[in-house]
């Protein structure tokens, strides 16, 4: 391979890290061609953005980053593939379906601004939240007690209807 196509490699690599939010580092060691090609699929279906690379040139674009990955320098042996993706758990929750196989498996990840080492780490970013699934559950924390004032005001205007019409009704 040339320079220069190898230097537009770590380029491309670089602008992918800026414009992803995440990424996991896969070890897809003995994955066959139909295989690649169904996890590759998967991937596409779920917004995820699988490129194979070789770890020398991962290697340089991490170092070319703003970002400090040197944790995830020991993951790059092997045949890597990166998946890209701006949901931190989606994934993981692919990679769980595959864990059944072991392949592929789990060696990295950059999720959260935090960086994972390590397949035991798969169960911990599965159940990360995104933003949008944290920003849900305070919406809902904040609604609740809200209607729950609105349901006793409702029931209690109710209530207090039902006295004075009794009253009003009932003969002096």
């Amino acid at each position: 391979m040339k320079k220069e196509v190898k230097d537009t490699i770590v380029v491309e690599l670089g602008e992918k890290l800026k414009e992803y939010s995440h990424f996991y580092l896969v070890d897809v060691t003995g994955l066959n061609s139909g295989a690649t090609s169904k996890l590759r699929r998967d991937c596409f279906k779920s917004d995820i953005k699988m490129v194979v690379v070789k770890n020398t040139l991962l290697h340089k674009a991490f170092e070319a980053s703003d970002v400090d990955f040197e944790p995830l320098y020991g993951c790059l042996k092997g045949s890597t593939a990166v998946l890209f993706c701006n949901t931190a758990n989606v994934p993981a929750k692919l990679l769980k379906t595959y864990a059944k196989e072991g392949i592929p498996s789990l060696k990295g990840a950059y999720a959260e601004e935090c960086v994972y080492v390590g397949a035991d780490k798969l169960e911990e970013l599965a159940a990360l939240k995104s933003k949008n699934e944290v920003i849900a559950e305070i919406v809902a924390l904040l609604q609740s007690p809200a209607k729950n004032v609105v349901s006793a005001l409702q029931s209690g205007a109710n209530t207090i209807h039902g006295v004075l019409k009794t009253l009003g009704e009932r003969p002096e």
